[in-house]
């Protein structure tokens, strides 16, 4: 039998963690295990070390001020989809993080591990995207329009670690999305909101290789906030995903039924 040895290691902090991904470049943070664990039964994740940060208070938390909903990067799903103060701040984001995969994973999986995966079928991403959300790191603070960057990537550099995602209270937001019935992942998924300042933003996950926002959809909605506004605007099936689950095409017409129904939802 083919085994692959790796060290387990419990950060104490935020700096430990810092301090044990320096001492070991091949290792890998560990928080719900969602993804990693999968990866690593499929062989498709070796690491050399796991540092567990699921346990460091530092990261678990959820604060509601009047213009924000922060959350600290190990807060569960499940804690940000009970949290009466996130559903009455953020409807939106409560009920997203409701309709995230299973009650297992919903217990185990945390906010700041699915941002950082990116997953192009992840949830949080168009959350994050879509509110306009700002990322804060061990070492910065990350604009969301400039944190995804493609499948599985993002502005994180080396050994750097997502402590906390302030959300911003919008006018009014929803999120929809077409759910694969096996795994609950987004085939497509679409987040609107209609932020204070007035300003509108769509965001779309589950169609493409990484999450992205609407301009077209999103000019058409600043002008009249309504479903029909945006029932004819279709988006470029070139560049979208194309599987055993759905075609291009398919995913570019979800594209407007979820938004259409995102609209109607919040307005």
């Amino acid at each position: 039998m083919i085994t692959y040895p790796f060290n387990y290691k419990r950060a104490k902090s935020v700096a430990d963690a810092e301090a044990l991904l320096k001492t070991s470049p091949e290792a890998k943070l560990l928080a719900g295990g969602q993804t990693l664990i999968a990866a690593m039964k499929m062989r498709l994740a070796q690491p050399s070390d796991l540092i567990d940060i699921s346990g460091i208070k530092e990261l678990n938390y959820i604060r509601v001020t009047g213009d924000a909903v922060v959350i600290g990067a190990a807060t569960t799903h499940y804690e940000v989809a009970s949290s009466k103060e996130v559903a009455k701040a953020i409807p939106a984001l409560a009920h997203l993080a409701s309709v995230i995969g299973d009650p297992a994973v919903r217990h185990k999986g945390t906010v700041g591990g699915s941002v950082a995966n990116n997953d192009p079928a992840a949830d949080y991403p168009a959350a994050v995207l879509g509110l306009g959300a700002t990322i804060k790191t061990s070492r910065r603070a990350i604009a969301a329009d400039d944190f995804f960057q493609g499948m599985f990537t993002t502005a994180l550099e080396d050994g750097e670690i997502i402590t906390e995602i302030s959300f911003p209270v919008p006018a009014k937001a929803a999120y929809k999305k077409f759910a694969n019935p096996a795994s609950r992942y987004a085939m497509t998924g679409a987040f609107v909101a209609k932020l204070k300042d007035g300003g509108i933003r769509v965001a779309i996950t589950g169609a493409a290789p990484c999450v992205f926002r609407v301009p077209a959809m999103e000019a058409a909605l600043a002008k009249t906030f309504t479903p029909d506004a945006v029932a004819k605007i279709a988006v470029d099936a070139s560049n979208l995903n194309s599987d055993i689950h759905g075609s291009a095409e398919y995913r570019a017409n979800l594209v407007t039924v979820m938004t259409k129904r995102a609209v109607a939802d919040a307005a």
